[in-house]
C-alpha cells in the first residue's frame, strides 16, 4: 500500500501489472476522503498525441525501484474509465470507476465525493 507521505515521490514512475508489463506513468493519486489514504491513481497511457488518464485502485499496490506494481492486468487497466490529461473526474463518474473494479462505492454521509486528487 502506498502511504500518503510517499505520494509525491512516485509521480511519473512507471506503473506495471503483475507480470511486469508497463501500463503507463503514474500521473496523480486520489485519496479516500473518509480516511485520507491513497485509494486510486491515474495512469497516463496512449500514444504521445492521444494520451488519456485511466484509473486504477491502489489497495494492493507494491512499490519498487522506479515503479508501482498494481494487481490488475495491463489490458484491464487500459480499458478502465478515463479522463483527458487536463480534465478532472466529475463527481457523477466516481461510482463508475469503483464499479469497474468491483469495489463497493459509498459516498459520504451528506453525499460528499469519495475521491480527492492529491
Amino acid at each position: 500500500m502506498i502511504r500518503a507521505a510517499d505520494i509525491r515521490e512516485w509521480r511519473n514512475h512507471d506503473v506495471v501489472d503483475p507480470k511486469g508489463h508497463r501500463i503507463g506513468h503514474l500521473e496523480a493519486v486520489y485519496v479516500d476522503t473518509a480516511t485520507d489514504e491513497p485509494a486510486m491513481a491515474t495512469v497516463r497511457t496512449g500514444l504521445p498525441t492521444r494520451q488519456r488518464l485511466v484509473f486504477v485502485p491502489l489497495d494492493e499496490a507494491v512499490l519498487g525501484p522506479d515503479y508501482v506494481a498494481v494487481p490488475h492486468a495491463k489490458g484491464k487497466v487500459r480499458k478502465a474509465p478515463s479522463i483527458g490529461t487536463d480534465d478532472i473526474l466529475p463527481a457523477e463518474q466516481e461510482e463508475t470507476v469503483f464499479r469497474y473494479y468491483g469495489i463497493e462505492y459509498r459516498p459520504g454521509l451528506q453525499g460528499e465525493r469519495r475521491l480527492a486528487r492529491r
